[in-house]
C-alpha cells in the first residue's frame, strides 16, 4: 500500500546555487521552493488560471506536515565572481534618445554592470532530491490520485534553484519500503527554528496567487507599487540522522569575591565540588524567582522518580540543567604544548533543545550569584555571565571530529560482571589470557557506546565512533582516572579516560559540536571532553 507521495527532481548538471534567508547557500532545496516551482509550472501550462483539480492538489499538500528530504550530499563549491547587467538600460536608452551615441558614459551598456558572486552547491554521489510525504492510512486512496497531478506539473518544471540549475520533475507514490531504500541523506524535520528551510502551510498557494497578482499590477496611474512579501511559510529546522541538534546553554566565569580576577580551582578536588555550589545557587535563583518546588526538583536538581514508569535510558535525557565546570586548555612551551589547567569557568547546559526559556532565565538570575562553600557556609566565588565566544569556552564548543576527556568518563555499568581480571591473574596461557583481554575490551567499548547513547547522541554516531580508553589522562596536566573526586552514588563504577574520533559509516571524519560530555557523572562536568588537537 502507498505509504508516501514521493516528489523528485533530478538536477541534469550535478550543482545547485540557490540562497536561503540572508543569502545563506540552502542545502537541500527546500520544500517551499519545490512547493513554488509546482505553483509556477502549473500556472504556465495552464496559461495562469489553474484548473481546479490542480488547486485541489496543491492545497491538500500544503496542508500536510514538513516532508521528509532525501537528497546526494552538499559540497561547497569554490567562489567567483561575474560581472553582470544592472538592470539598468533605461539609462543607456534615455542617454540615446538625446542622441549621445558615444558608447561612454550613461550611453554604453558596459557602464552599468555589477559583480555577482556564485558560490555553487555540488552534488556529491547523487543528482535527484527526493521530497517525501508520510501518509496516514485513512488517506492512502488519496495518494495516487493526487500523484498523477503532481506528476504532469512536475515533468514541466525546469529549473529549481537559479535559472541555470535544471532540472527533470517527476512524482510517484511509494510504499514504505520504497521510501526507506531511496539513496542520498535523508533530512528529517525536528521543529520550528532559525537557520532551517523554508515550508509551505496552509494559504502558501493563495499567498503566492496574491503576490503574482501584486506584481502584475505593480505600475499603476499612481506609480510603482511593491508587490506583498509572501507570509503564508513556515521556518522549520532539519537534521540528519547523525546530526547533533545543539542544546541551550551559558557560560559564566568564576570571579574573586571583588571582581579583581579569576577565582580559580583545582580539577582534581574541586571540580565536583565547584558543579555542587554552581547547582546550590541556581536552586536559589530558582527560588527567588518563584519556581515551585516540583519544577526545581526535577530542572534543577535532577531528581527523578524511580518508579514513575519511565526507563532508565529515557530518564537520563529527560529536561534537566546540567553542571560543567570546565577547567582551562593552557599554553606551555611558546604555545608548542598544552595543559589541563584549573577550572576558572562553568557551563550550565539543558539536557534538551527545547529549554531556551530556562536558560534565557538563568542568564538573567545568575550573574552576580555567590557560590558558597558548604563546609564553611562562606562565599568563595561570583559568577559572571561570558559570551560563548569566549577563547576557552570555543575549545569545548566547536565542531570537531577528535575529543580527549579532559575529566574522565563513569562508565554506566560495571566493565567485568564475568570476573575476567581475577581470571587474568590466575596467569592462563597466551591463548586464553588473549581471549580475556578481548572480552574485557567489548564490554568496555560496548558501555563507552552506551555512554554516548545515554548523552543523546545519533546511534550511528555512537556505532562508528573510533574509542580509546586508559586510566591515564590524554592531555598533560590531567591525572589517573581513578583519582577525580565523583559523587557517592557512582563511586562503584570504573572511570576512564577517553579518546574518540567520530565517524560516518563509511569511516569518514565527522565534525560534531561541543560540549561532549559522556557518562554517568555528566551532569556534574565528569566525562568532559575538549577538542583533541595534538601538538
Amino acid at each position: 500500500m502507498a505509504s508516501h507521495l514521493c516528489l523528485s527532481f533530478r538536477f541534469l548538471d550535478g550543482a545547485f546555487h540557490g540562497r536561503g534567508d540572508g543569502g545563506r547557500p540552502e542545502w537541500p532545496p527546500s520544500p517551499l521552493r519545490a512547493f513554488q516551482a509546482l505553483v509556477q509550472s502549473a500556472a504556465r501550462s495552464a496559461d495562469g488560471a489553474l484548473p481546479p483539480q490542480v488547486v485541489s492538489t496543491l492545497t491538500w499538500l500544503e496542508r500536510r506536515a514538513p516532508p521528509a528530504v532525501v537528497a546526494p550530499a552538499g559540497a561547497a563549491g569554490n567562489g567567483y565572481r561575474l560581472s553582470v547587467p544592472n538592470n539598468a538600460m533605461d539609462i543607456v536608452a534615455r542617454a540615446w534618445c538625446r542622441g549621445n551615441e558615444s558608447n561612454s558614459g550613461d550611453a554604453s551598456p558596459a557602464t552599468h554592470r555589477t559583480m555577482k558572486t556564485v558560490r555553487p552547491t555540488w552534488l556529491v554521489d547523487g543528482e535527484t532530491v527526493y521530497y517525501l510525504w508520510e501518509v496516514p492510512d485513512s488517506h492512502a486512496e488519496y495518494v495516487t490520485g493526487h500523484a498523477e497531478v503532481l506528476s504532469q506539473i512536475a515533468r514541466s518544471v525546469v529549473t529549481l534553484g537559479w535559472g541555470i540549475d535544471m532540472v527533470v520533475g517527476d512524482a510517484k507514490a511509494l510504499s514504505a519500503d520504497a521510501a526507506g531504500a531511496l539513496a542520498g541523506e535523508r533530512w528529517e524535520p525536528c521543529g520550528h527554528g532559525a537557520g532551517g528551510l523554508r515550508v509551505p502551510v496552509a494559504g502558501t498557494l493563495d499567498g503566492l496567487r496574491d503576490r503574482h497578482q501584486g506584481f502584475l499590477a505593480r505600475l499603476g496611474p499612481s506609480g510603482f507599487t511593491a508587490p506583498p512579501a509572501l507570509g503564508a511559510h513556515a521556518t522549520i529546522a532539519y537534521r540528519r540522522a547523525g546530526d547533533v541538534a545543539p542544546k541551550p546553554l551559558a557560560a559564566f566565569s568564576l570571579l574573586k569575591l571583588d571582581a579583581t580576577g579569576f577565582r580559580p580551582f583545582d580539577t582534581l578536588r574541586r571540580a565536583l565540588i565547584v558543579a555542587g555550589m554552581l547547582r546550590h545557587a541556581v536552586r536559589n535563583a530558582a527560588e527567588r524567582a518563584g519556581w515551585d518546588g516540583a519544577r526545581i526538583d526535577a530542572f534543577v536538581l535532577g531528581h527523578q522518580n524511580a518508579g514513575d514508569g519511565v526507563d532508565t535510558a529515557e530518564r537520563s535525557i529527560r529536561r534537566r540543567f546540567a553542571y560543567v565546570p570546565m577547567p582551562s586548555i593552557e599554553a606551555r612551551d611558546k604555545g608548542r604544548s598544552e595543559v589541563v589547567g584549573s577550572v576558572r569557568r562553568v557551563l550550565v547546559c539543558a539536557s534538551a533543545e527545547d529549554c531556551e526559556d530556562e536558560m534565557a532565565w538563568l542568564r538573567r538570575a545568575l550573574p552576580g550569584s555567590e557560590l558558597v562553600d558548604e563546609r564553611t557556609g562562606q562565599p568563595v566565588a561570583v559568577v559572571s555571565l561570558i559570551p560563548t565566544s569566549d577563547r576557552m569556552v570555543h575549545r569545548y564548543l566547536d565542531p570537531a571530529s577528535s575529543w580527549a576527556t579532559v575529566t574522565p568518563v563513569v562508565l554506566p555499568g560495571y566493565d567485568d560482571p564475568a570476573h575476567y581480571r581475577r581470571r587474568l591473574e590466575r596467569e592462563p596461557d597466551a591463548g586464553e589470557q588473549r581471549q580475556l583481554l578481548d572480552r574485557l575490551g567489548q564490554r568496555v567499548d560496548g558501555l563507552l557506546r552506551k555512554a554516548i547513547t545515554q548523552a543523546g547522541y545519533p546511534r550511528t554516531l555512537a556505532d562508528h565512533a573510533d574509542l580509546q580508553w586508559r586510566e591515564t589522562g590524554f592531555w598533560p596536566g590531567g591525572d589517573l582516572a581513578g583519582r577525580y573526586g565523583v559523587p557517592d552514588h557512582l563511586k562503584r563504577f570504573p572511570r576512564l579516560h577517553v579518546r574518540l574520533r567520530w565517524r560516518d559509516p563509511q569511516g569518514n571524519p565527522v565534525s560534531v559540536p561541543g560540549p561532549v560530555c559522556l557518562g554517568g557523572g555528566r551532569f556534574y562536568g565528569l566525562g568532559l571532553f575538549a577538542a583533541w588537537r595534538p601538538a
